[in-house]
């Protein structure tokens, strides 16, 4: 009997998305940390699409969800921590290693989180900061201290073990973020949306690690803002079901 095969063209977005983690990796150990932190947000590019191929072309499968998710891990568990911690934090010594490695248990822990909860959440947010967005702020990071020549202070020092634990933290926390899955790529769209996609691309292209690293700090932001809005409404709801029962 022959097995059953696989699709080739979503699991081929996956393993390039696999191979430029560990890529990453690699550079990161090497030294080469702007390469890497490239690498981390072409990883990032191409994990966007394989789900989006997969659905357009109606070939998703289980096999394609796992071998993602191990994929993400890699490229946005494990390669953000070596990166950090090559750059930076292994200069704190014990602690650096600490930061590099609850940032790495959190993105396994957001993954499985997000992987046993996929049927029953709701599709419009997610829950806890994604790991391709908290690996896209810990790389940012690192590119624009690299950029501009930060490495030999203390400041950027503490401020690279805050931001990776931070980041692991936002992961693992019931925070909400908007997935944008909404989204209807196919339909019809404004000639707005078109031109701010152009114009999107032109500020990026100004400096890219720094549009890039405000771009994905600002996305990171905005969950305990949605958050908090969430909440402030749930008690005025409670307040105004209250006061109408007593008026009643």
């Amino acid at each position: 009997m022959r097995g059953r095969g696989i699709f080739l063209l979503p699991n081929l977005f996956t393993t390039s998305a696999l191979f430029a983690g560990f890529y990453a990796i690699v550079a990161s150990i090497h030294g080469h940390f702007e390469g890497a932190a490239i690498a981390i947000f072409v990883a990032m590019v191409l994990d966007g699409v394989d789900g989006r191929i997969a659905r357009m072309t109606n070939t998703q499968s289980a096999f394609g969800a796992e071998y993602d998710s191990l994929a993400d891990m890699v490229s946005f568990g494990v390669a953000p921590a070596i990166l950090a911690y090559e750059w930076l934090l292994h200069e704190t010594g014990k602690l650096g290693f600490l930061a590099a490695f609850v940032y790495t248990s959190a993105a396994a822990l957001r993954l499985a989180r997000f992987n046993s909860q996929a049927a029953t959440t709701d599709k419009k947010f997610f829950k806890g900061l994604p790991s391709p967005a908290s690996a896209a702020v810990v790389a940012g990071f690192i590119w624009c201290g690299h950029e501009y020549g930060f490495q030999g202070s203390s400041v950027v020092v503490a401020l690279t073990f805050i931001v990776t634990v931070l980041c692991g933290a936002l992961m693992v926390s019931n925070i909400r973020y908007y997935s944008f899955k909404d989204l209807n790529l196919r339909g019809r769209v404004p000639f707005v949306m078109v031109l701010a996609v152009v114009l999107s691309f032109g500020l990026i292209s100004l400096h890219p690690p720094t549009i890039l690293m405000l771009g994905f700090l600002s996305y990171a932001c905005s969950g305990p803002i949605i958050t908090l809005n969430q909440l402030q409404r749930r008690r005025r709801e409670r307040r105004g079901g209250r006061s109408g029962r007593d008026v009643a």
